[in-house]
This record gives C-alpha cells, sequence and structure tokens, in this order.
C-alpha cells in the first residue's frame, strides 16, 4: 500500500465510490469530489460497502473527506479518475489547479480514449490507464453494490502502482498491455447499451438466448470493426474474445451448463447505462457504439446493428422516459 499519500477521487459516482471506499476500509485516507447530493448521503448514512461477494461495510463520514469542490486533490498523491468520459477534459483542468504536479493520475474510466486526453491536458504529468471489469449498482441512502467480479487492471509502471494501490478485497493488477485490455473491456461494454434498452437485470438477459445472440451479433460486428483498424483486443475472461460470441449463441442449456454457473453477477445487476436512463443523465454511448461506428465509417464498413443501437439510445435520451423496455427483436427491427 501506499501509506504517505492520500487518495483522490476525481468523480465519486457508482465506481469511484465504491473504489474510493474500500480503499478507506483498507487504511488509506480518501477524499471524495462528489456531487452534493452523493456527499448528503454519505453524510447522513456513511458510506456503505456491499458485494455479490457479501463483503459488508460501512465507512463513517469523519473517515473521510467529502466535498463539490476540487481544492480537496490539494494534498493527494494519486488521483483516481472515474468521471463519466464526456466530462473527461473538464476534470482535467480541476486536476491541473489542485493536484500536486507529482500525483499519479489513474484512469479508471469506460472506453478507450481518456487517457489520451487526460495527458493531453496534464503535460508533464505521470497518467496511468485503468480498467474496471466489475459493475457496481447504486442502492441509494449511501449504499453502493459491487454487483459483478473482477479485478482492477492498471497500466504497468516502474513505481508498481498496481500493487502499491491494492487493498484487502480490491486487488490491482499490472499489465503491459492495457490498450488490448480496454478494447476488450469495449467489447463487452457494447452491452451496456442492450441492457439500458432492455431495462431486464443482466443475469435474466444473459439467461435468454435471444439476448446473448443479439449480444454475440454486436460483439461480433465491433470485432470485425477494430481488427480492421489492426487492433488486437485482450479478453476481460478467461475465454478469447473471438470465442466469445460463438459461446454466447449457445442454447440455453448448454450455455448454462458450461458458462452460466461461472458467471458472478448479482440477480438485481443493471448496466451503469441503464441507470444513465432511469436518471435523465447523459450515456456514454459516443464512446462505446459510438467509437465502432466512427471506425467502420473510416475503413468503409457498415456496422448496422452498432448504428441502430446508438440511434436508439440518443432517442431513449431524449424522450428523458427510462428504459424503453425494447425486446431484442425490436432492437433489430
Amino acid at each position: 500500500m501506499m501509506p504517505e499519500s492520500a487518495i483522490g477521487i476525481a468523480g465519486a459516482g457508482s465506481i469511484g465510490c465504491f473504489v474510493g471506499g474500500m480503499c478507506a476500509a483498507g487504511g488509506r485516507h480518501v477524499a471524495l469530489l462528489a456531487r452534493p447530493r452523493v456527499i448528503q448521503e454519505i453524510e447522513g448514512n456513511g458510506l456503505r460497502l456491499t458485494s455479490i461477494e457479501g463483503f459488508d461495510q460501512t465507512i463513517a463520514p469523519s473517515q473521510l473527506t467529502l466535498s463539490e469542490d476540487a481544492k480537496i486533490l490539494g494534498d493527494v498523491g494519486v488521483v483516481l479518475v472515474t468521471v463519466k468520459s464526456a466530462d473527461t477534459a473538464e476534470v482535467a483542468e480541476l486536476i491541473a489547479q489542485h493536484a500536486p504536479a507529482d500525483a499519479v493520475v489513474l484512469s479508471l474510466q469506460n472506453g478507450v480514449g481518456n487517457v489520451a486526453v487526460l495527458r493531453a491536458r496534464l503535460p508533464g504529468r505521470r497518467v496511468l490507464a485503468g480498467m474496471v471489469p466489475f459493475n457496481v449498482v447504486t442502492q441509494g441512502e449511501g449504499r453502493f453494490h459491487r454487483a459483478t467480479s473482477g479485478d482492477i487492471v492498471i497500466e504497468r509502471d516502474d513505481a508498481g502502482t498496481a500493487d502499491r494501490l491494492s487493498v484487502p478485497g480490491l486487488k490491482m493488477r499490472a499489465t503491459g498491455n492495457i490498450d488490448g485490455v480496454q478494447w476488450g473491456k469495449l467489447l463487452v461494454n457494447l452491452n451496456n447499451a442492450l441492457n439500458a434498452l432492455g431495462g431486464v437485470p443482466l443475469r435474466q438477459q444473459l439467461s435468454q438466448r435471444s439476448w446473448r445472440r443479439l449480444f454475440a451479433d454486436q460483439m461480433a460486428e465491433g470485432l470485425a470493426v477494430i481488427r480492421a483498424e489492426g487492433i488486437r483486443p485482450v479478453s476481460s475472461t478467461p475465454i478469447p474474445a473471438g470465442w466469445t460470441p460463438s459461446l454466447l449463441r449457445l442454447p440455453d442449456a448448454i450455455f448454462e451448463a458450461v458458462l452460466g454457473r461461472t458467471m458472478k453477477i448479482d440477480p438485481q445487476a443493471r448496466s451503469s447505462m441503464w441507470e444513465d436512463l432511469q436518471r435523465g443523465r447523459r450515456t456514454e454511448i459516443d464512446y462505446l457504439q459510438g467509437v465502432i461506428v466512427e471506425i467502420a465509417d473510416r475503413h468503409g464498413l457498415q456496422a448496422p446493428l452498432s448504428r441502430r443501437i446508438l440511434a436508439l439510445i440518443k432517442s431513449a435520451e431524449a424522450a428523458g422516459q427510462g428504459s424503453p423496455g425494447l425486446t431484442p427483436e425490436q432492437i433489430r427491427a
């Protein structure tokens, strides 16, 4: 661990609160840069962390520094960036103004372009890329529930930042190919939009072949597009990315026997994009399906499913009515 330096969470939403809370539970001093609603919940209830594995701990507000003012980043040694991709440039400016020049900046965001944005706006600083494999659900009253499993993966550096940031219950693993890892996660995250459009829990969605086939077709389309760009994704699971679409298409009984029991997913877990639609927030669709469409255009490819899903999410955002509750057939139409 790094007991000599505090950790700042730049954008304490679901992932930021859970990761920051686990760091605090592991004995680190943590400063949460958060919205007033989140601060009020934690001040009134504490920061409660639960997980599918049975973990349940509440961090007292007195153990944290809570503020909507970025000045709280002034004494940290590490800044974990957990804002939505569209807010990366804005949070980089806050880090530049308030965080120490020698603080490590670690992006734990979805998508593949955030580190480039951070490095461009934070010249001379040590900026590392990371990938969070698990899903965190906001349950209200200061409770954040990890609904799937996996270790955080971050870019390997000479300082051994991954090992030094790891705490009990929250392991960080170093990799020499963070670009491949992030592209692999982007392929998996293409399901975020499908889950948001359907509005059913992830576990229920993945237990139905019609949903899995839709996910498989979306992933296969994404694979074809990014391979045209010369990208070789690294799977975030033991299953190679190229095999995943075929496995997803298996009949329900075979899928459940082969893979279903190995999926550690809380029965009520849903994607962060579903939560964004429910709360009337802007989604990260431009940084997921939007990236696939952009690359497809560059190579003269069609990517019809990505275009369709991109349009459906944009329509749902504009309607402001939460998840439209579509079926796989309606999404394909």
